[in-house]
């Protein structure tokens, strides 16, 4: 045996002995990633908010992910949520939720059914709650006004007009 095959021989054996599991991935039902564009119009003093971000969504409303990046891949927050918490990492820290609505309150200065969007961008209301079909072939929902006419090019529009006004623009990866 070489020197060298004798030095390398303990660490080959420790390496044996201790193999190190990968953290396991997560299972989601569903994905979904593109680029997402939210406004708040400004209104009773509050100026105008706009959030530009790529976006990957796993999971469900009631248990899932929801990443934020800018266009060159850095992540600008990480949701996870789960029936009674919802949890929010960024640069600035963590913080906690007792459920989405509080959350995109919290970051858009107006509540935006998240719960909903999961369906919103498979085209289709949300069976949580009553929605309207409309002429267009897109439907109304929760005060929303979601727009089909551009599903199979991968966009979704979502407005509310309920001042403050708030629109949504999805361009989805893979319509």
């Amino acid at each position: 045996m070489s020197w060298r095959n004798a030095a390398l021989a303990p660490l080959a054996l420790l390496a044996a002995c201790a193999t190190v599991q990968p953290p396991a991935e997560e299972t989601w039902s569903e994905q979904l990633s593109g680029r997402l564009a939210v406004h708040v119009d400004a209104h009773g003093g509050a100026a105008a908010r706009t959030v530009n971000a790529g976006f990957d969504l796993r999971g469900d409303a009631r248990h899932g992910e929801l990443l934020l990046s800018t266009p060159l891949g850095t992540v600008l927050a990480r949701a996870r949520w789960s029936p009674g918490e919802v949890m929010l990492k960024s640069p600035d820290g963590e913080k906690r939720f007792a459920n989405l609505a509080a959350l995109s309150e919290e970051v858009l200065g107006e509540p935006v059914p998240l719960e909903a969007l999961f369906d919103w961008l498979h085209g289709r209301p949300w069976a949580g709650a009553p929605h309207r079909g409309t002429p267009d072939g897109g439907f109304e929902q929760l005060g929303w006004s979601v727009d089909l006419a551009r599903r199979s090019e991968g966009w979704i529009l979502a407005r509310r007009a309920e001042p403050p006004a708030v629109t949504v623009r999805a361009r989805l990866d893979t319509p």
